[in-house]
Formats: C-alpha cells, structure tokens, sequence
C-alpha cells in the first residue's frame, strides 16, 4: 500500500524517482478523469514511475495505456512537481521523493476500462473532487490544469 508522508524537507529520507500524471478533460473541458487505486483505494490521476529508457511523455502515454486502456496524446506540460516536503512510502518500505511532471492529455483511441491497478475511473468536476479521496499532490496538479496558464507550473 503506497502512503503519503509529510515534513519538513522529508524528502532527504528517500530516493528520487521519476513520475508522469495525465490530465485527461472530457470534452466540456469540466471534467477530469481520475482512477481509483488498487493498493490504498484512494483516486488519482492516471500515471506512474518513468522506465528506463522512455522520455516522460512516452511515459505518460504508456502508463495512462496501462491504467486505462486509453490510447492518448500529449498536449501539454502542465507542471513539473518535485516538492521535498511529502514523499512516497510504499508497503515493501521504499520511499520516493518524486520528480513528477504532470501533462494535459487528449484520447486518441481505446476503450476506457479497469486494470490490476485500478478499481474503478470515472469522470469528476472539481466539485465532485472534494467528495472523494483524491490523493493530496494531486489536487494541486488538477487546480494548475483547469486554470489554462500558457507557462509551465513549477512547484
């Protein structure tokens, strides 16, 4: 089960590794869809670690492929997201700073459906967002993609 852990500078305590997470509208531009994990249970942006020799957006592409059966291209950079003050901990006891950037993504083709990493998707507005256990690095990525800014957030 993957955990979220807070401190100050906490990410002194971890090993970096490099992380993609696709915002991926509905065609209202409303809506954004979000996967429901299948370690913790909570939801979150389709995504995951980068592979040894792929770029981050081959990465985004594949792991959005692996989560939901979308095929996607990549539309923009959102966010670059390396913040030292939370981290990932995961069940065997590893712990990841990440290094995430996070891209706006349209589909190109595929058949939305579940994976041995996801429980359930759907689409949700902000306000649906608030209802449910959305992962808490990730709000801040979804509130960078409805706001449309040009320049890329880093944070």
């Amino acid at each position: 089960m993957a955990q979220l852990l807070f401190g100050d500078r906490i990410g002194r305590e971890a090993q970096l590794k490099v992380g993609t997470a696709a915002v991926i509208f509905d065609n209202e531009r409303e809506r954004v869809l979000l996967t429901q994990r299948t370690d913790n249970g909570r939801w979150c942006l389709p995504g995951g670690a980068m592979d040894p020799g792929e770029s981050a957006d081959e990465a985004c592409v594949r792991e959005v492929w692996e989560e939901t059966g979308l095929a996607v291209a990549i539309t923009r950079l959102i966010g670059i997201y390396t913040s030292p003050h939370y981290i990932t901990q995961y069940a065997d006891g590893n712990r990841f700073q990440f290094v995430s950037f996070c891209f706006e993504a349209a589909v190109t083709g595929g058949e939305l459906g579940l994976s041995n990493e996801t429980t359930a998707f759907g689409y949700f507005t902000r306000a649906e967002m608030r209802a449910i256990d959305l992962m808490e690095h990730h709000i801040t990525r979804v509130d960078d993609a409805f706001a449309a800014q040009v320049a890329t957030f880093i944070r």
